[in-house]
Protein backbone atom coordinates (compact mmCIF):
# COMPACT_ATOMS: atom_id res chain seq x y z
CA UNK A 1 0.00 0.00 0.00
CA UNK A 2 1.52 2.98 -0.99
CA UNK A 3 1.07 5.92 1.53
CA UNK A 4 1.54 10.05 1.34
CA UNK A 5 2.04 12.57 3.58
CA UNK A 6 0.06 15.94 3.53
CA UNK A 7 1.84 18.05 5.73
CA UNK A 8 -0.31 21.17 6.48
CA UNK A 9 1.75 24.47 7.36
CA UNK A 10 -0.60 27.62 6.49
CA UNK A 11 -3.12 25.98 4.56
CA UNK A 12 -5.44 24.35 7.15
CA UNK A 13 -8.72 23.71 4.92
CA UNK A 14 -9.76 20.97 2.68
CA UNK A 15 -11.56 22.74 -0.16
CA UNK A 16 -9.28 23.54 -2.62
CA UNK A 17 -5.98 22.50 -0.96
CA UNK A 18 -3.41 21.15 -3.53
CA UNK A 19 -1.28 19.51 -1.11
CA UNK A 20 -3.90 17.30 0.56
CA UNK A 21 -5.47 16.48 -3.18
CA UNK A 22 -2.09 15.83 -4.45
CA UNK A 23 -1.64 13.23 -1.44
CA UNK A 24 -5.21 11.79 -1.84
CA UNK A 25 -4.41 11.30 -5.74
CA UNK A 26 -1.32 9.69 -5.49
CA UNK A 27 -1.69 7.09 -2.36
CA UNK A 28 -3.56 4.53 -1.40
CA UNK A 29 -3.79 6.38 2.17
CA UNK A 30 -3.10 9.60 3.71
CA UNK A 31 -1.32 11.15 6.70
CA UNK A 32 -2.80 14.23 7.28
CA UNK A 33 -0.48 15.52 9.34
CA UNK A 34 0.32 19.08 11.62
CA UNK A 35 3.57 19.83 13.24
CA UNK A 36 3.32 21.97 16.28
CA UNK A 37 6.52 23.82 15.75
CA UNK A 38 8.88 24.60 18.89
CA UNK A 39 10.80 26.78 17.36
CA UNK A 40 8.22 29.15 15.93
CA UNK A 41 6.35 28.76 19.56
CA UNK A 42 10.00 30.19 21.61
CA UNK A 43 9.59 33.41 19.21
CA UNK A 44 8.15 36.47 21.53
CA UNK A 45 6.22 37.64 18.57
CA UNK A 46 3.98 34.63 18.50
CA UNK A 47 1.64 36.45 20.85
CA UNK A 48 -1.48 34.18 22.24
CA UNK A 49 -3.87 35.47 19.35
CA UNK A 50 -2.38 33.50 16.63
CA UNK A 51 -2.42 30.34 18.93
CA UNK A 52 -5.66 30.76 20.00
CA UNK A 53 -7.13 31.17 16.17
CA UNK A 54 -4.62 28.52 15.08
CA UNK A 55 -6.17 25.81 17.82
CA UNK A 56 -9.73 26.55 16.66
CA UNK A 57 -8.39 26.31 13.20
CA UNK A 58 -6.66 23.00 13.88
CA UNK A 59 -10.09 21.89 15.59
CA UNK A 60 -12.24 22.59 12.76
CA UNK A 61 -9.46 20.90 10.13
CA UNK A 62 -10.03 17.71 11.96
CA UNK A 63 -13.57 18.07 11.87
CA UNK A 64 -13.99 18.42 8.42
CA UNK A 65 -11.24 15.25 7.84
CA UNK A 66 -13.33 13.09 10.17
CA UNK A 67 -16.00 14.08 7.82
CA UNK A 68 -14.17 12.46 5.03
CA UNK A 69 -13.47 9.30 7.24
CA UNK A 70 -10.06 10.91 8.31
CA UNK A 71 -8.48 12.48 11.04
CA UNK A 72 -5.27 15.32 11.89
CA UNK A 73 -2.56 13.62 12.92
CA UNK A 74 -0.58 15.99 15.53
CA UNK A 75 2.78 16.09 16.68
CA UNK A 76 4.99 18.79 18.62
CA UNK A 77 8.39 19.47 18.49
CA UNK A 78 11.26 20.09 15.20
CA UNK A 79 8.95 19.90 11.88
CA UNK A 80 11.86 18.13 10.17
CA UNK A 81 12.27 15.63 13.38
CA UNK A 82 8.49 14.65 13.24
CA UNK A 83 7.99 14.32 9.57
CA UNK A 84 10.62 12.27 9.08
CA UNK A 85 9.51 9.77 12.26
CA UNK A 86 6.19 9.60 10.52
CA UNK A 87 7.69 8.80 7.20
CA UNK A 88 9.55 6.11 8.76
CA UNK A 89 6.89 4.85 10.54
CA UNK A 90 4.70 4.15 7.77
CA UNK A 91 6.99 4.22 5.33
CA UNK A 92 5.66 6.99 3.26
CA UNK A 93 6.78 7.72 -0.25
CA UNK A 94 6.29 11.38 -0.49
CA UNK A 95 5.55 14.44 1.30
CA UNK A 96 3.40 16.98 -0.04
CA UNK A 97 3.98 20.51 1.35
CA UNK A 98 3.04 24.05 0.27
CA UNK A 99 5.37 26.46 -0.94
CA UNK A 100 5.96 29.23 0.96
CA UNK A 101 8.42 32.98 0.94
CA UNK A 102 9.25 33.14 4.30
CA UNK A 103 13.58 32.65 5.16
CA UNK A 104 12.14 30.08 7.74
CA UNK A 105 9.70 28.62 5.41
CA UNK A 106 12.62 27.82 2.44
CA UNK A 107 15.05 26.76 4.80
CA UNK A 108 12.35 24.06 6.66
CA UNK A 109 11.64 22.99 2.88
CA UNK A 110 15.69 22.43 2.00
CA UNK A 111 16.27 20.50 5.50
CA UNK A 112 13.29 18.33 4.84
CA UNK A 113 14.18 17.54 1.44
CA UNK A 114 17.98 16.67 2.35
CA UNK A 115 16.13 14.65 5.55
CA UNK A 116 13.36 12.71 3.52
CA UNK A 117 16.10 12.08 0.73
CA UNK A 118 17.49 9.33 3.57
CA UNK A 119 14.72 7.09 3.54
CA UNK A 120 14.05 6.92 -0.21
CA UNK A 121 11.25 9.72 0.12
CA UNK A 122 10.31 12.58 -1.68
CA UNK A 123 9.37 15.74 -1.35
CA UNK A 124 6.84 17.45 -3.24
CA UNK A 125 6.06 21.78 -3.08
CA UNK A 126 3.32 23.02 -4.21
CA UNK A 127 2.83 26.49 -5.47
CA UNK A 128 -0.61 28.46 -5.87
CA UNK A 129 -1.81 27.40 -2.50
CA UNK A 130 -1.21 30.15 -0.39
CA UNK A 131 -1.07 32.77 -3.10
CA UNK A 132 -3.06 32.85 -6.39
CA UNK A 133 -0.41 33.76 -8.15
CA UNK A 134 2.92 32.27 -7.10
CA UNK A 135 5.98 34.78 -7.40
CA UNK A 136 7.78 32.78 -9.70
CA UNK A 137 4.98 33.64 -12.22
CA UNK A 138 5.46 37.27 -12.82
CA UNK A 139 8.77 38.99 -13.88
CA UNK A 140 9.11 42.43 -15.32
CA UNK A 141 10.04 43.15 -18.22
CA UNK A 142 13.39 44.97 -16.91
CA UNK A 143 14.29 41.61 -15.88
CA UNK A 144 14.58 42.17 -12.23
CA UNK A 145 13.50 39.06 -10.28
CA UNK A 146 10.45 40.86 -9.02
CA UNK A 147 7.78 44.47 -9.28
CA UNK A 148 9.07 46.79 -7.02
CA UNK A 149 5.91 49.05 -7.54
CA UNK A 150 2.29 47.42 -7.18
CA UNK A 151 0.54 49.25 -10.33
CA UNK A 152 2.16 47.43 -12.96
CA UNK A 153 2.07 44.16 -11.14
CA UNK A 154 -1.26 43.98 -10.46
CA UNK A 155 -2.09 44.87 -14.50
CA UNK A 156 -0.23 41.59 -15.22
CA UNK A 157 -1.58 39.78 -12.11
CA UNK A 158 -5.23 40.51 -13.34
CA UNK A 159 -3.81 38.67 -16.88
CA UNK A 160 -2.31 35.17 -15.22
CA UNK A 161 -4.78 32.33 -15.37
CA UNK A 162 -6.13 30.72 -12.42
CA UNK A 163 -5.60 26.81 -11.58
CA UNK A 164 -9.36 25.52 -11.44
CA UNK A 165 -10.14 25.22 -7.38
CA UNK A 166 -10.07 21.34 -6.39
CA UNK A 167 -12.67 20.22 -4.70
CA UNK A 168 -12.33 18.27 -1.08
CA UNK A 169 -11.72 14.39 -1.26
CA UNK A 170 -14.56 12.51 -0.08
CA UNK A 171 -13.01 9.66 1.53
CA UNK A 172 -9.50 9.30 2.98
CA UNK A 173 -7.57 6.60 4.51
CA UNK A 174 -5.23 6.98 7.30
CA UNK A 175 -2.83 4.61 8.19
CA UNK A 176 -2.39 3.83 11.94
CA UNK A 177 0.02 6.35 13.28
CA UNK A 178 0.29 7.79 16.97
CA UNK A 179 -0.64 11.52 17.30
CA UNK A 180 -1.00 13.92 19.92
CA UNK A 181 -3.96 15.72 21.27
CA UNK A 182 -5.30 18.53 19.65
CA UNK A 183 -3.39 21.60 20.97
CA UNK A 184 -5.13 24.39 22.95
CA UNK A 185 -2.47 26.90 24.13
CA UNK A 186 -4.43 28.14 27.42
CA UNK A 187 -1.00 28.78 29.15
CA UNK A 188 0.31 30.80 26.20
CA UNK A 189 -0.49 34.37 28.21
CA UNK A 190 -3.36 36.72 28.00
CA UNK A 191 -4.80 37.68 24.75
CA UNK A 192 -7.65 39.76 23.16
CA UNK A 193 -10.66 39.20 25.20
CA UNK A 194 -12.80 39.49 21.78
CA UNK A 195 -10.77 38.02 19.68
CA UNK A 196 -12.76 35.94 16.74
CA UNK A 197 -11.60 32.36 16.42
CA UNK A 198 -12.11 29.27 14.02
CA UNK A 199 -11.40 28.11 10.88
CA UNK A 200 -12.59 26.70 7.52
CA UNK A 201 -16.31 25.70 8.48
CA UNK A 202 -16.39 29.24 10.26
CA UNK A 203 -14.43 30.98 6.93
CA UNK A 204 -16.77 29.70 5.02
CA UNK A 205 -19.82 30.90 6.59
CA UNK A 206 -18.39 34.03 6.58
CA UNK A 207 -17.31 34.05 2.77
CA UNK A 208 -20.64 33.50 1.97
CA UNK A 209 -22.47 36.13 3.80
CA UNK A 210 -19.60 38.68 2.70
CA UNK A 211 -20.09 37.90 -0.84
CA UNK A 212 -24.14 37.98 -0.34
CA UNK A 213 -23.83 41.19 0.99
CA UNK A 214 -20.88 43.32 2.37
CA UNK A 215 -18.28 43.06 -0.19
CA UNK A 216 -20.68 45.27 -2.47
CA UNK A 217 -20.14 48.52 0.03
CA UNK A 218 -16.60 47.71 0.06
CA UNK A 219 -14.28 50.50 -0.79
CA UNK A 220 -17.72 53.10 -0.71
CA UNK A 221 -18.33 52.94 2.63
CA UNK A 222 -16.50 54.16 5.53
CA UNK A 223 -14.47 50.96 6.27
CA UNK A 224 -13.98 52.63 10.52
CA UNK A 225 -17.15 53.65 10.85
CA UNK A 226 -19.36 51.44 9.15
CA UNK A 227 -17.13 48.26 10.17
CA UNK A 228 -17.11 47.82 5.72
CA UNK A 229 -14.51 45.05 5.67
CA UNK A 230 -14.62 41.78 5.22
CA UNK A 231 -12.77 40.39 8.46
CA UNK A 232 -11.49 37.51 6.04
CA UNK A 233 -7.41 38.13 6.63
CA UNK A 234 -7.48 35.61 9.53
CA UNK A 235 -8.67 32.73 7.53
CA UNK A 236 -6.83 33.99 4.65
CA UNK A 237 -3.11 33.71 6.70
CA UNK A 238 -3.98 30.93 8.35
CA UNK A 239 -4.96 29.00 4.84
CA UNK A 240 -8.55 28.49 6.22
CA UNK A 241 -9.77 29.90 3.04
CA UNK A 242 -8.24 29.48 -0.34
CA UNK A 243 -7.88 33.02 -2.17
CA UNK A 244 -7.96 30.79 -5.72
CA UNK A 245 -11.41 29.50 -4.46
CA UNK A 246 -12.27 33.32 -4.10
CA UNK A 247 -11.28 35.60 -6.62
CA UNK A 248 -13.80 33.34 -9.78
CA UNK A 249 -16.38 34.29 -7.18
CA UNK A 250 -15.98 37.60 -7.06
CA UNK A 251 -17.71 39.98 -9.61
CA UNK A 252 -14.81 42.50 -10.53
CA UNK A 253 -17.46 44.29 -12.68
CA UNK A 254 -18.70 46.23 -9.19
CA UNK A 255 -16.29 48.80 -7.59
CA UNK A 256 -16.89 46.80 -4.22
CA UNK A 257 -15.33 43.43 -6.22
CA UNK A 258 -12.49 45.31 -7.87
CA UNK A 259 -11.69 46.67 -4.52
CA UNK A 260 -11.61 43.42 -2.70
CA UNK A 261 -10.00 41.89 -5.79
CA UNK A 262 -7.10 44.61 -5.34
CA UNK A 263 -6.47 43.83 -2.20
CA UNK A 264 -6.46 40.23 -2.60
CA UNK A 265 -3.53 41.03 -5.13
CA UNK A 266 -2.12 43.42 -2.64
CA UNK A 267 -1.49 40.19 -0.71
CA UNK A 268 0.38 38.48 -3.74
CA UNK A 269 2.51 41.10 -4.39
CA UNK A 270 3.93 41.24 -1.01
CA UNK A 271 4.24 37.73 -1.42
CA UNK A 272 6.39 37.77 -4.19
CA UNK A 273 8.74 40.77 -3.22
CA UNK A 274 9.53 39.03 0.37
CA UNK A 275 10.55 35.87 -1.58
CA UNK A 276 13.27 37.80 -3.73
CA UNK A 277 13.71 39.71 -0.76
CA UNK A 278 13.85 37.59 1.94
CA UNK A 279 15.85 40.07 3.88
CA UNK A 280 12.77 42.53 3.97
CA UNK A 281 11.57 41.03 7.10
CA UNK A 282 13.48 43.24 8.94
CA UNK A 283 15.77 45.14 7.69
CA UNK A 284 15.13 47.91 4.78
CA UNK A 285 14.04 47.49 1.54
CA UNK A 286 15.57 50.33 0.54
CA UNK A 287 17.00 53.84 2.13
CA UNK A 288 14.21 55.63 3.28
CA UNK A 289 13.54 59.28 3.93
CA UNK A 290 14.04 59.30 7.92
CA UNK A 291 16.60 59.24 10.66
CA UNK A 292 14.31 57.19 13.55
CA UNK A 293 15.24 58.23 17.09
CA UNK A 294 14.55 56.84 20.56
CA UNK A 295 11.83 57.72 22.47
CA UNK A 296 10.62 54.63 24.61
CA UNK A 297 7.84 56.64 26.42
CA UNK A 298 6.26 57.54 22.94
CA UNK A 299 6.32 53.99 21.83
CA UNK A 300 4.65 52.89 24.69
CA UNK A 301 1.57 55.39 24.99
CA UNK A 302 1.47 54.14 21.11
CA UNK A 303 1.08 50.73 22.02
CA UNK A 304 -1.29 51.30 24.84
CA UNK A 305 -3.24 53.87 23.17
CA UNK A 306 -2.47 56.70 25.20
CA UNK A 307 -1.02 59.31 22.39
CA UNK A 308 -3.88 61.70 23.09
CA UNK A 309 -4.76 61.57 19.50
CA UNK A 310 -7.74 59.78 19.18
CA UNK A 311 -8.44 58.30 16.37
CA UNK A 312 -4.89 56.89 16.75
CA UNK A 313 -5.38 55.96 20.43
CA UNK A 314 -9.05 54.01 19.25
CA UNK A 315 -7.17 51.76 16.36
CA UNK A 316 -4.63 50.63 18.84
CA UNK A 317 -7.02 50.01 21.59
CA UNK A 318 -8.94 48.17 18.91
CA UNK A 319 -5.80 46.24 18.53
CA UNK A 320 -5.59 44.87 21.64
CA UNK A 321 -8.88 44.00 22.48
CA UNK A 322 -9.90 41.99 19.14
CA UNK A 323 -6.22 41.03 17.61
CA UNK A 324 -7.06 43.23 14.86
CA UNK A 325 -8.31 46.22 13.53
CA UNK A 326 -9.71 47.97 9.42
CA UNK A 327 -6.73 48.37 6.98
CA UNK A 328 -7.11 52.40 7.21
CA UNK A 329 -6.79 52.22 11.17
CA UNK A 330 -3.48 49.99 10.18
CA UNK A 331 -1.88 53.03 7.77
CA UNK A 332 -2.92 55.38 9.89
CA UNK A 333 -1.24 54.51 13.21
CA UNK A 334 1.40 53.39 11.27
CA UNK A 335 2.06 56.32 9.51
CA UNK A 336 1.82 57.68 13.03
CA UNK A 337 4.61 56.07 14.29
CA UNK A 338 6.81 56.20 11.82
CA UNK A 339 5.90 59.98 10.17
CA UNK A 340 4.70 61.81 13.45
CA UNK A 341 6.72 60.29 16.06
CA UNK A 342 9.65 59.09 13.62
CA UNK A 343 10.29 55.61 15.11
CA UNK A 344 11.89 53.18 13.91
CA UNK A 345 9.05 51.22 11.76
CA UNK A 346 10.22 47.48 13.18
CA UNK A 347 9.06 48.86 16.74
CA UNK A 348 5.39 48.64 15.26
CA UNK A 349 6.06 45.73 12.99
CA UNK A 350 6.66 43.50 16.43
CA UNK A 351 3.73 44.88 18.11
CA UNK A 352 1.41 43.99 15.36
CA UNK A 353 2.95 40.71 15.26
CA UNK A 354 2.35 40.25 18.76
CA UNK A 355 -1.29 41.02 18.56
CA UNK A 356 -2.59 40.73 15.18
CA UNK A 357 -4.38 37.39 14.58
CA UNK A 358 -3.58 37.77 10.83
CA UNK A 359 -0.07 39.08 10.76
CA UNK A 360 2.12 37.27 8.50
CA UNK A 361 5.73 38.19 7.39
CA UNK A 362 5.00 39.40 3.85
CA UNK A 363 1.87 41.27 4.48
CA UNK A 364 2.74 42.39 7.74
CA UNK A 365 6.23 43.36 7.13
CA UNK A 366 6.16 45.00 3.80
CA UNK A 367 2.99 47.07 4.71
CA UNK A 368 4.82 48.68 7.51
CA UNK A 369 7.68 49.64 5.41
CA UNK A 370 5.68 50.97 2.86
CA UNK A 371 4.12 53.52 5.20
CA UNK A 372 7.78 54.03 6.60
CA UNK A 373 9.18 54.80 3.42
CA UNK A 374 11.93 52.30 3.68
CA UNK A 375 9.27 50.17 0.98
CA UNK A 376 7.69 49.66 -2.02
CA UNK A 377 5.68 53.13 -1.99
CA UNK A 378 6.87 55.72 -4.76
CA UNK A 379 6.00 58.38 -2.47
CA UNK A 380 8.27 57.75 0.59
CA UNK A 381 7.49 61.01 1.70
CA UNK A 382 4.02 59.90 2.18
CA UNK A 383 2.54 61.76 5.62
CA UNK A 384 -1.11 60.61 6.77
CA UNK A 385 -1.90 64.06 9.22
CA UNK A 386 -4.01 61.67 11.92
CA UNK A 387 -6.62 65.07 12.32
CA UNK A 388 -7.08 64.72 8.14
CA UNK A 389 -8.11 60.77 8.54
CA UNK A 390 -10.22 61.48 11.38
CA UNK A 391 -12.18 63.77 9.52
CA UNK A 392 -12.17 61.83 6.31
CA UNK A 393 -12.56 58.20 7.92
CA UNK A 394 -14.77 59.51 10.72
CA UNK A 395 -16.37 62.36 10.49
CA UNK A 396 -18.78 62.05 13.01
CA UNK A 397 -16.73 60.54 15.44
CA UNK A 398 -18.60 57.22 16.03
CA UNK A 399 -15.39 55.27 15.66
CA UNK A 400 -13.60 56.55 18.54
CA UNK A 401 -16.55 56.84 20.72
CA UNK A 402 -16.76 53.43 20.94
CA UNK A 403 -13.36 52.73 21.28
CA UNK A 404 -12.64 55.66 23.63
CA UNK A 405 -15.42 55.64 26.24
CA UNK A 406 -13.52 58.46 28.05
CA UNK A 407 -14.92 60.97 25.33
CA UNK A 408 -18.05 59.24 24.38
CA UNK A 409 -19.36 63.01 26.06
CA UNK A 410 -18.15 64.98 23.48
CA UNK A 411 -20.13 65.43 20.22
CA UNK A 412 -19.91 65.08 16.43
CA UNK A 413 -15.96 65.74 15.46
CA UNK A 414 -15.02 67.50 18.72
CA UNK A 415 -14.15 64.40 20.16
CA UNK A 416 -11.29 64.06 17.27
CA UNK A 417 -9.40 67.43 19.24
CA UNK A 418 -10.21 66.82 23.02
CA UNK A 419 -7.03 69.31 24.20
CA UNK A 420 -10.00 72.14 22.76
CA UNK A 421 -12.36 70.92 25.41
CA UNK A 422 -12.41 70.95 28.89
CA UNK A 423 -11.13 67.28 29.10
CA UNK A 424 -8.64 67.02 32.06
CA UNK A 425 -5.60 64.76 31.20
CA UNK A 426 -6.62 61.84 34.34
CA UNK A 427 -9.57 61.16 31.58
CA UNK A 428 -7.62 61.24 28.68
CA UNK A 429 -3.93 62.23 28.31
CA UNK A 430 -2.64 65.49 26.47
CA UNK A 431 -1.10 64.89 22.87
CA UNK A 432 2.67 63.67 22.97
CA UNK A 433 3.57 65.71 19.72
CA UNK A 434 2.34 68.37 17.64
CA UNK A 435 0.74 67.75 14.21
CA UNK A 436 -0.11 70.54 11.93
CA UNK A 437 -4.10 71.21 12.38
CA UNK A 438 -4.19 71.00 16.10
Amino acid sequence: MSIAVALFTRDLRVHDNPVLVAAHRAADAVVPLFVVDETILRIPAVGPNRLRFLAAALAELDTELRSAGGHLVIRHGDVVDEVERVVARVHADIVHIAADVSRYSRDREAALRERLARHDCRLQVHTHSITAVAPSDLRPASGRDHFAVFTPYYRHWQQVPLRKPLAAPRTLVVPSVQSDRLPHFADRGEGSPHLAVGGETTGRKMLRRWLSGGIGHYGSADELTADATSRLSPYLHFGCLSVTEILPRIDTTTPGGEAFSRQLAWRDFHHQVLAARPDAAWNDYRPGPIRWRDDPHAAQAWRTGNTGFPIVDAAMRQLLAEGWMPGRARLITAGFLTKTLRLDWRLGAAHFLRWLVDADVANNQLNWQWMAGTGTDTRPNRVLNPLRQAARHDPAGDYVRHWLPELARLEGPTIHRPWRTSTPPEIYPAPITECPGM
